[in-house]
């Protein structure tokens, strides 16, 4: 087992790693970059290591200086977390040559599966369906052009590297496209630092479904179920849940050990996503690999009980997997919500700063995986996520009051959160009947705007960021309950009188 881990991450998923690094009694190394010397996730390390300047690509994204801070520490292996350099394979090669282990796949897996024109070109020899699209990368526009018109609009336009929404573009006509492929590379090569990117058929109103994998270096291997991550904004997951509420058992089954067979053939090793659209047919095709943990893994974790950060680490130092695939089984139902810095009234533009006050919700059946503390700065920098709040309850009905009532007990002041959204996404009639698909924002897009209720958030934040009142609530107002008179008595003072 290895004696020390240098966590290549911040915020959440950070501390994540760090809290399943301590119960196997291994020690921790943290980074950080000069904006985040007082982030949270610094105080679950033993060690932490100056990094870099506040842009991603001087910090997070330097594979030099990450690999030098490992060297300094002594760490006998690097866990990426999710998103910076998770999934590239010139990070994953770096360690191979530093001689330090890479927590995930190594560096030929990862070019496998990590990039998803390889991937998408291994899993079609295997049998399994494919969604059509390029076999290869490209920067000439006329490339693009011919393959739209040969599968027809709309297409999409994704980043090849990384995940989580970056770098995709769904395209309608010609007349989009040299645009949105020119910004797709961009922020590709702003996420994950390689602008590769391709294109595909763009499936209507699909359903995207992801079954967790894990596998060994002496290839055995399990998947754990799906994950339904329909609900998303601009392609970035935000509400998920676990099972999904569209699979039957006959097609849950068929499409793990398709998810299996895929993981299999590329020879990956500990945790990994692969990922599928189902059609409204329920024909499902392969979308990509994700070889990474996962920003949704803890309701996987929830409802199988696995702990899947641990089940990487331990994959890794070179442990047999201990599961079998008749050991695991879906227990109750999860829900998980991404709570971001972000101003839902105004196109979700990020919202960094001082959280003044923070109360999380908690009680049975609730998890909060959390990267923020009250008097913190949120930064700028980095992808706005703050934390993840996850339910679970004996069935689907029973979870979806708990994940409402959890939301409108999670009180942040200070900053725009989507906490309000979230809230409102949960409680619309297509969701509460598991009757939705990858476009349910967008056909739910009036329902989804604030009411008045959220108009004295509103008011209040901007006092507050002003600092020009001092203002007093009591519980003895008479408008309906909100987090303002369920919290009691309290006062904000000017300048922290």
């Amino acid at each position: 087992m290895f004696r020390k881990i240098l966590v290549a991450n911040r915020g959440e998923i950070a501390i994540r790693v760090a809290k399943a690094c301590k119960e196997l009694g291994i020690s921790t190394v943290g980074i950080f970059s000069n904006v985040d010397k007082t982030s949270s996730h610094l105080l679950f390390m033993d060690e932490t290591v100056w990094i870099g300047e506040s842009a991603p690509n001087a910090s997070y994204l330097n594979i030099d200086a990450i690999i030098d801070a490992a060297k300094k520490t002594n760490s006998e292996a690097i866990h990426p977390g999710y998103g910076f350099l998770a999934e590239n394979e010139l990070f994953a090669s770096a360690c191979e040559d530093a001689g330090i282990n890479f927590i995930g796949p190594n560096s030929k897996s990862l070019t496998l599966v990590g990039d998803k024109i390889a991937s998408r070109n291994t899993v079609k020899k295997l049998g399994v369906p494919i969604i059509p699209g390029m076999e290869m990368t490209s920067t000439d526009i006329s490339k693009f052009k011919m393959m739209a018109k040969k599968v027809g609009y709309p297409v999409m336009v994704k980043a090849s590297m990384g995940g989580g929404g970056k770098g995709m573009r769904v395209v309608h006509n010609e007349n989009e496209l040299e645009k949105s492929v020119a910004a797709g590379q961009r922020e590709a090569k702003s996420s994950f630092g390689d602008d590769s990117i391709y294109l595909e058929k763009y499936i209507e109103q699909p359903h995207h479904i992801e079954f967790q994998v894990l596998r060994d270096k002496f290839g055995n291997c399990v998947h754990l179920y799906e994950r339904e991550c329909s609900v998303q904004r601009r392609h970035q997951k935000i509400i998920e849940e676990t099972p999904s509420p569209v699979l039957n058992d006959g097609l849950r089954q068929m499409m793990g050990e398709a998810a299996k067979k895929i993981i299999n053939a590329s020879h990956y090793t500990t945790a990994g996503t692969v990922e599928f659209l189902l059609d409204k047919n329920k024909n499902f095709y392969f979308l990509e690999v994700n070889a990474r943990i996962q920003v949704e893994h803890p309701i996987t974790e929830m409802v199988t009980g696995v702990d899947l950060v641990k089940q990487q680490i331990l994959i890794a130092a070179g442990e047999k997997l201990k599961l079998k695939q008749e050991q695991i089984s879906q227990n109750g139902h999860a829900i998980e919500a991404r709570i971001y810095a972000e101003d839902a009234d105004n196109d979700f533009l990020p919202s960094p700063g001082k959280i003044l006050y923070l109360n999380e919700p908690s009680g049975p059946g609730i998890r909060v995986d959390t990267g923020i503390y009250q008097g913190w700065n949120v930064p700028p920098h980095y992808d706005p996520i703050l934390s993840k709040l996850i339910v679970w309850a004996e069935n689907r009905k029973s979870s979806l009051p708990r994940i409402s009532n959890a939301l409108k007990n999670y009180i942040l002041l200070g900053l725009k959160t989507n906490i309000g959204y979230l809230r409102r996404i949960v409680n619309t009639e297509n969701f509460i009947a598991g009757k939705y698909n990858t476009h349910f924002i967008e056909e739910n897009e009036k329902k989804l705007k604030p009411t008045n209720e959220n108009l004295d958030i509103a008011l209040l934040a901007a006092v507050l960021d002003k600092g020009k009142e001092k203002l007093s609530l009591t519980t003895e107002t008479s408008i309906k309950s909100n987090p303002w008179t369920e919290i009691g008595k309290w006062e904000i003072c000017k300048n922290g009188e």
